[in-house]
C-alpha cells in the first residue's frame, strides 16, 4: 500500500493551528498550567521547524511585538509604528532614541544564531561575561531555566525589562535546541508578572508561553501565505535585481524603498514596492505619500 499524506501538518498552506484545548482550558495547579504550557512548546517546535514558514520574517515581526511590550512596560507612548519609523531611516551616526534602541536590541537579538557575541551585539552595553554568568544561572527544564535567567537578571537590573526578556528567551531557545531567539515571554508575560520571584515566576512564565505560543503558531500561519503568495509572483517580477529584493522582504519586517540595494535606483525601487502592492504580495504600512515602508 502506497502511503499519501492529505493532513494539514504537511500543507505548505496552512499551519497547523494550536489546539483549542491548550489554551481554553481552565488550569488550576501547577501542574496543569506546566502540562499545557509543554504541550504549547511542542506544537510550536514543530512549527519553528517547518521549511514553508519564513522563519526569518516571522522572527523579525515577533521581535517588533516584542519591542513595543517592552516599551509599553516602560511606560512610553511608542507602538509599532512609531517604533518602525525609529530604525527604518537611521543613517550613520543616528541615536534611534530609547524605544528605537529598544527595537534594536530585539531585531539583533533574533536576527543570527545564538551566542554570546551575538548576544552582546543586541546589548552593548551589557558585557560578555555578565551575560554568560545570567545564562549560566538557568538549570533544569526549559521554562524553569528561562524564568531563572529573568529573575536573575531583574534582581541586578529591576527596570531593565528588555534586557531580561531577550535572555529568558534565549536561555528557553537553548533549552529547546532551537538555533535562533524566538520573542515569547515578552508577548505573553504583563508588568505584575515581572515583580514575581520563584515560583510565582514560574508560573506565570508557563502561562506566558501558552498564551504567546497561540499568537506566534497564528502569525506564522498569516506569514507562510503571504510569503507562498510572493514567491508564486516572483518569477514574473523581471526587474533586474528583483531576486534579492524579494529576499528582503521575506527576511525584514518592514522594508524602505532605499533599502532594496540591489536594484537599479531608489525610483525602480519604489516602482518595484509599488508594483507588488498591486499584486496583493506587499502592503504599505505607513499611510505616507513619502518615507513609506512596505511589508508581506
Amino acid at each position: 500500500m502506497t502511503y499519501q499524506s492529505n493532513t494539514i501538518l504537511d500543507d505548505p498552506i496552512n499551519v497547523p493551528k494550536l489546539p483549542g484545548w491548550v489554551t481554553s482550558m481552565r488550569a488550576e495547579t501547577p501542574e496543569d498550567v506546566a502540562f499545557l504550557s509543554g504541550a504549547a512548546l511542542s506544537h510550536l517546535h514543530l512549527v519553528v521547524s517547518r521549511d514553508d514558514v519564513p522563519q526569518s520574517l516571522l522572527r523579525a515581526r515577533l521581535a517588533l511585538r516584542a519591542a513595543e511590550a517592552c516599551v509599553t512596560h516602560q511606560g512610553r507612548p511608542e507602538r509599532a509604528a512609531e517604533l518602525r519609523d525609529a530604525v527604518a531611516f537611521l543613517q550613520p551616526g543616528d541615536k534611534p532614541g530609547p524605544a528605537g534602541e529598544t527595537y534594536l536590541s530585539w531585531r539583533r537579538a533574533v536576527e543570527r544564531p545564538i551566542s554570546v557575541k551575538v548576544l552582546c551585539r543586541a546589548l552593548p552595553r551589557i558585557g560578555a561575561e555578565q551575560i554568560a554568568c545570567w545564562l549560566d544561572e538557568g538549570q533544569g527544564t526549559p521554562i524553569p531555566r528561562a524564568a531563572a535567567v529573568l529573575q536573575a537578571v531583574l534582581a541586578d537590573r529591576p527596570r531593565d525589562f528588555t534586557v531580561g526578556l531577550i535572555l529568558a528567551d534565549a536561555a528557553l531557545a537553548q533549552a529547546l535546541g532551537w538555533s535562533h531567539v524566538l520573542p515569547l515571554f515578552a508577548l505573553g508575560l504583563r508588568r505584575a508578572d515581572l515583580r514575581k520571584t520563584d515560583a510565582d515566576l514560574r508560573l506565570a512564565c508557563h502561562r506566558a508561553i501558552s498564551a504567546a505560543a497561540a499568537e506566534v503558531v497564528r502569525e506564522a500561519g498569516n506569514l507562510s501565505r503571504r510569503a507562498t503568495r510572493l514567491k508564486e509572483v516572483a518569477p514574473k517580477l523581471r526587474a533586474r535585481g528583483a531576486d534579492g529584493a524579494v529576499a528582503l522582504f521575506l527576511s525584514r519586517d518592514a522594508v524602505a524603498p532605499t533599502s532594496l540595494t540591489s536594484l537599479r535606483s531608489g525610483r525602480a525601487a519604489r516602482r518595484f514596492c509599488d508594483r507588488l502592492v498591486e499584486l496583493g504580495v506587499v502592503r504599505e504600512l505607513t499611510g505616507r505619500d513619502t518615507f513609506r515602508l512596505y511589508g508581506v
